[in-house]
């Protein structure tokens, strides 16, 4: 982050980081960024922006969370969305481009991108909970 030269420059990022924090905070889907130091060195950094400026444009009825390592470093940055209602699915390898499909099909649509799902052992105990394992018998891992 460049330093601060002005009074204005800091109201600025203020003004910034509310607008963020906003958007954070909605109801609706839950979506979860793990940033953990593995999923923060491979970009999950770039994908929470992405994420927050796509959900701000579209005003999906949203907000978002952020947890630590959830172990899956293989697949990072892992983003998992819950809209309500609906089971959570987890995305791995996601990348800032993906984000505006993501939120269009997913969070707003209810329609999860599938190729880019994980699912099976992998995921058994990840974002807290047993998700995936229904699939944990196959021990099949599917993302792209």
């Amino acid at each position: 982050m460049p330093r601060l030269k002005s009074l204005e420059e800091l109201r600025k990022l203020r003004d910034e980081v509310k607008r963020d924090m906003a958007v954070r905070d909605r109801a609706g889907a839950k979506i979860v960024v793990a940033m953990g130091t593995c999923g923060i060195a491979v970009g999950a950094r770039e994908v929470m922006g992405a994420l927050l400026r796509e959900l701000e444009a579209t005003r999906a009825e949203a907000r978002v969370e952020t947890v630590g390592c959830q172990g899956l470093c293989a697949h990072e940055p892992l983003v998992a969305v819950e809209p309500p209602g609906l089971p959570r699915v987890v995305y791995g390898n996601v990348q800032p481009g993906m984000v505006s499909r993501l939120v269009r099909e997913h969070v707003i649509g209810g329609q999860p991108v599938r190729e880019w799902a994980l699912t099976g052992r992998d995921l058994m105990g990840c974002f807290g909970d047993s998700n995936g394992a229904e699939d944990a018998d196959q021990g099949e891992t599917k993302h792209e």
